[in-house]
């Protein structure tokens, strides 16, 4: 990691199969950040910190599309992260792939929770032309009233009851560190990491 303030922590399951967060990196070039994995990450800074309703939003450039691996991975944002860095981090993450896919998903220590299963398909995700293409989505994560709302490239893709996403083995709450995820085996750019409050 070398970016002043950052931190990191890789998924349990690539820990447990002998990953190390030293095998991905994070940079800034310039404004912006410049994520290169190989096991599967959350990158945060724990002075972003998200309250009440929000929404979280930032770009994500993928220069070259699957340049890193043989399929499709993804990248994206998390939100209400709780006791980051820990074996009970917890946190929400909306993630979007090159090929017009996203997943909404939570993690809870070990326990991962799905909010849209293994991942749909939605007509506002930018499609690679191809390997080795560069790719952008704008991707955001808000929370409205009992609402979570995934929106990428400025259209709402997944909308979640709050309840499906707080509780046991789930989220302590919508509030907390907020930050960026990245699949295993990717390599993008992150611009404008912004947070708005309503």
């Amino acid at each position: 990691i070398k970016v002043a303030g950052w931190q990191g922590k890789i998924d349990p399951s690539e820990a447990r199969q002998g990953g190390k967060l030293e095998n991905a990196k994070l940079e800034k070039v310039g404004n912006d950040l410049r994520v290169t994995t190989g096991p599967a990450v959350a990158y945060w800074n724990p002075s972003n910190v998200a309250t009440g309703n929000y929404t979280v939003k930032a770009t994500f450039t993928e220069e070259k599309y699957m340049s890193l691996n043989n399929h499709p991975h993804p990248y994206g944002l998390f939100i209400a992260g709780n006791d980051m860095g820990t074996d009970k981090q917890s946190y929400l993450y909306c993630t979007a792939y090159g090929n017009g896919r996203f997943i909404v998903r939570g993690f809870s220590g070990d326990t991962t929770f799905r909010l849209n299963g293994r991942g749909e398909e939605h007509a506002a995700i930018n499609k690679a032309s191809g390997v080795g293409a560069s790719v952008t989505q704008e991707i955001a994560l808000s929370v409205k009233g009992d609402k979570i709302e995934c929106a990428i490239n400025g259209q709402v893709v997944g909308s979640y009851d709050k309840s499906m996403a707080v509780g046991e083995k789930k989220l302590k709450s919508t509030d907390g560190v907020y930050g960026i995820r990245f699949g295993h085996n990717t390599d993008a750019v992150v611009k404008g990491l912004t947070l708005t409050k309503h």
